[in-house]
């Protein structure tokens, strides 16, 4: 993260509590608005996707109290006021109102108010070397990686360990990770090891950029790889196996933290991201944690009432209990029979009655209905309807 991430941009802001917000509380805030503006929830929104970013870079500061703590030393320094060039001074002289800090006086007009520069005071505030911090090269988180997996429709709702083939970049082999062919490259005299360059005018503060000679790395190879042509980092393949959790959906996107790319001088791996993509049931549905299927039933079934067996997702029958007169479409629930949700508890097998007409009806089975509709002659069941409609 840039000097500049901490100079202006206000975090506690962003995630819209004090600045004396508990870890809880912060924690809160943070779940509440990644639910508001997730990807998954907001397919094709630019901004969402955007508001997501900044609620996450938010947290990731925030949510660590080491970050938090340095965020806070930055912003209380300077981030708000906390210094700028003092009126009538030349040169880079400032007016500080944090002498004790220094161990002197504020500064005064002349040029170079201070004796020592500003990379000793801040140069470990923000990991970076400063005036006589020597040359030194910071870890490299690993890059984040993205794939897909298809799963089967019972594969999803129960969750399953997948093999994922992955392709990205790390250490190159062939130089071990050095970018020399010779296994022994130079320190990058621009930026003196550090992959950091700064910039920002004379006697005031400078903000830092990545290194564009050495683009970041702090070491320069004579004798570039053939492999990875100086880079220090190469494609490489590897096969994983993922757990994907029970309950996903169809169009769902998993972050599996520290699964990504492998980072460089001891950073930590970046993020693996999975987009799941779930075939279709011939029989059951998904809505939810709940489960869909529909069962059909006769006719005298639905009239007279009865009991159903109706089919579960990889287990046995359940028995359902139809009332009497049971009207086509409606919906029975079979408890505990759906997906599992996070909790590891399950949803509902929602269960849709739909009568079934028969094409032929031949036989005893044509007489008795033949029987019945003599039977119920007077009654009209599309009474009510015209009724209705007459007086609307």
């Amino acid at each position: 993260m840039s000097t500049k991430d901490f100079i202006e941009k206000d975090y506690y802001k962003v995630l819209g509590v004090p600045k004396d917000a508990t870890e809880a509380e912060i924690k809160k805030a943070y779940r509440k608005l990644a639910r508001e503006f997730h990807p998954d929830a907001n397919k094709g929104n630019a901004k969402a996707e955007e508001r997501f970013k900044e609620i996450s870079e938010a947290n990731d500061v925030l949510g660590d109290p080491k970050k938090r703590k340095e965020y806070d030393e930055a912003r209380a320094l300077f981030g708000n006021g906390g210094f700028r060039p003092g009126p009538g001074a030349g040169g880079g002289s400032f007016n500080f109102d944090l002498g004790d800090l220094f161990g002197g006086a504020p500064g005064g007009g002349g040029a170079g108010g201070f004796g020592g520069g500003l990379g000793d005071v801040f140069g470990g505030l923000f990991n970076r070397g400063g005036a006589g911090t020597g040359t030194r090269t910071q870890p490299r988180r690993g890059q984040d990686i993205d794939t897909e997996v298809t799963l089967s429709f019972t594969e999803a709702v129960d969750g399953a360990t997948v093999p994922l083939r992955m392709t990205s970049q790390s250490p190159c082999k062939a130089c071990s990770g050095t970018g020399d062919a010779n296994g022994t490259p130079r320190v990058c005299p621009t930026c003196v090891g550090t992959g950091q360059v700064s910039r920002g005018g004379s006697g005031s503060f400078s903000l830092t950029d990545p290194c564009t000679d050495c683009k970041g790395r702090g070491l320069i190879a004579e004798n570039p790889c053939d492999i990875c042509k100086g880079s220090g980092r190469a494609k490489s393949s590897r096969t994983m196996q993922v757990r994907i959790p029970a309950g996903v959906s169809d169009g769902q996107r998993i972050r599996l933290r520290g699964k990504g790319a492998p980072g460089e001088r001891g950073g930590p791996a970046g993020d693996l991201y999975v987009t799941v993509h779930v075939h279709p049931h011939p029989v059951f549905g998904r809505r939810g944690d709940n489960l869909t299927v529909t069962v059909p039933v006769t006719f005298a079934e639905a009239a007279l009432g009865g009991e159903i067996r109706v089919p579960t997702l990889g287990g046995p029958p359940v028995t359902l209990k139809l009332p009497p007169g049971t009207p086509n479409g409606q919906t029975m629930r079979a408890r505990g029979k759906g997906a599992v949700r996070k909790d590891g508890t399950r949803g509902d097998l929602l269960v849709t009655v739909e009568v079934a007409v028969p094409k032929d009806v031949t036989g005893k089975a044509r007489d008795a209905l033949e029987a019945y509709r003599e039977a119920t002659a007077d009654e009209d069941p599309r009474a009510e309807l015209f009724q209705a409609a007459k007086g609307a």
